[in-house]
């Protein structure tokens, strides 16, 4: 017996002892995350700044961010890139920034950083290939993460997010992705009228042939960036590095599915949702095109199980139709080489209520400038919805003053929202990660926004997969 009790005294005394020593370890992490919002106290690390997200994060100085950042690249062109557009952010004539870029070049860019374990936050905006991998061994490594759209491309990137946030938990440090879409103002007022019961009413269940909820964006190879010509690497044409348009774009618009029709509610990937088909078709790109947009003269070798009669096939077109909380969405993602003339990026929506339709409309009829209506179902009058459309209205100028509604007809409202009181794109990465600094300074992150996160990139990847399996 007292043989029993002195093995039982060593047992509580070792879990005593890994207890405390668990402790210590947790409590070193939340000393260093510890933010208060002081000034100063986000220590940025840009990791592999392929993409031109990396540096319209910085566009704009905010006093939570120290001047300082820390830099662990590849040598290359696009380290380059990146570098001047902040040393053209620094040297602008209005309201310039004040970055001091400490940079490390070499191929063993990540672990250096994990040796040297500089900064707190670390900013992840390139590859998508090695993307979930970096971001698993930087939480591991007690970073907080703030990740460029995908932080998955397929279903084992998938399965590493999930245990990746599995790990974030453990070390009480925050991952979030740079959800962009939801500051435009025509989501944010969006949402306010899906979720206006009286105007609105309740979604409508849909079906794959009638969906409840539609979402297409169109995107371009070709464009200009902060004024400049955008000169893209030639692995973005590579899927296998960048992903599929269905696993790309697509989480903005799966994002917004879910962000305006069930708001501030966790969305199960379990339980809550199906995906139900899903499609993909290339984009064709001349030599010339490729040249135009990436300054090389000819088709690198990864890309060349791709070129078929001497043209680039780029599978960025995709849509997929799924069931969320039992209603059913499509969202569909096209990239053409450049826009027409006079023509953009667009981004259309449409949500079905039992009694109104909300529709974002950006295309020919209004100049290719996002516009926001509403239009009443048959059921409901023509003077009860001009009644109800004025309430609304009024109701949303507490908290944007500017808003007006216009009659098209006795169906349709436009609900006018003028352009110069609208935030442009390259604005929307700042107040992303303003958003996201709040959630460091009050270590809290809502537990929807983490649930809903994995949602996401299940329904794009399980999309991938029954592709890949056709």
């Amino acid at each position: 017996m007292k043989k029993a009790f002195w093995i039982i005294g060593i047992f509580i005394s070792i879990i005593t002892v890994m207890s405390c020593v668990n402790q210590k370890e947790t409590e070193g992490v939340k000393e260093q995350n510890d933010f208060t919002g002081q000034k100063g106290e986000i220590k940025l690390v840009v990791v592999d700044p392929g993409h031109f997200h990396a540096s319209l994060l910085q566009k704009f100085s905010q006093e939570q961010i120290n001047d300082t950042v820390y830099v662990y690249a590849p040598a290359g062109p696009e380290l380059d890139q990146y570098l001047a557009s902040i040393d053209g952010y620094n040297n602008r004539a209005e309201n310039p920034t004040s970055w001091e870029e400490i940079v490390y070049k070499g191929d063993d860019f990540l672990n250096k950083l994990l040796q040297e374990k500089k900064g707190n936050v670390v900013i992840l905006s390139g590859n998508n290939k090695g993307k979930t991998d970096n971001i698993f061994k930087a939480i591991n490594a007690g970073y907080n993460v703030l990740a460029d759209k995908p932080m998955a491309i397929n279903s084992d990137g998938f399965k590493l997010l999930v245990q990746a946030q599995d790990s974030a938990r453990k070390h009480g440090v925050y991952l979030y992705d740079v959800m962009t879409e939801r500051n435009d103002i025509m989501n944010v007022v969006g949402r306010e009228l899906v979720n206006n019961a009286d105007l609105f009413g309740e979604l409508l269940p849909g079906s794959p042939n009638n969906p409840s909820v539609e979402l297409e964006s169109v995107h371009h190879f070709f464009k200009e960036v902060s004024g400049n010509v955008l000169v893209r690497p030639s692995w973005f044409y590579d899927v296998e590095q960048q992903g599929e348009g269905i696993v790309d774009v697509a989480t903005h618009l799966v994002d917004l599915v879910n962000w305006i029709s069930f708001p501030n509610q966790a969305i199960d990937y379990q339980t809550d949702v199906e995906v139900l088909s899903a499609t993909h078709w290339p984009t064709k790109l001349t030599l010339s095109d490729f040249e135009k947009s990436t300054k090389l003269d000819a088709f690198p070798d990864f890309l060349q199980k791709n070129v078929k009669d001497s043209k680039l096939e780029v599978f960025a077109n995709g849509e997929v139709n799924y069931n969320v909380k039992d209603k059913n969405a499509t969202v569909r993602v096209i990239w053409n080489y450049q826009a027409p003339e006079g023509t953009t990026d667009t981004y259309n929506a449409t949500f079905k209520g039992t009694k109104a339709s909300v529709h974002i409309v950006q295309d020919k009829s209004t100049d290719y400038i996002g516009q926001l209506f509403v239009e009443k179902n048959n059921e409901v009058s023509a003077e009860d919805f001009r009644t109800i459309v004025d309430q609304t209205v009024s109701d949303l100028q507490k908290e944007y003053p500017y808003i007006s509604a216009e009659s098209i007809n006795a169906n349709k409202y436009q609900i006018v929202i003028p352009v110069d009181k609208r935030k442009t794109h390259e604005d929307y990465f700042g107040m992303v990660a303003n958003k996201y600094f709040g959630f460091l300074v009050d270590d809290k992150m809502p537990d929807w926004e983490i649930t809903n996160m994995l949602t996401k990139y299940f329904i794009t990847t399980k999309a991938h997969e029954i592709i890949e399996l056709k």
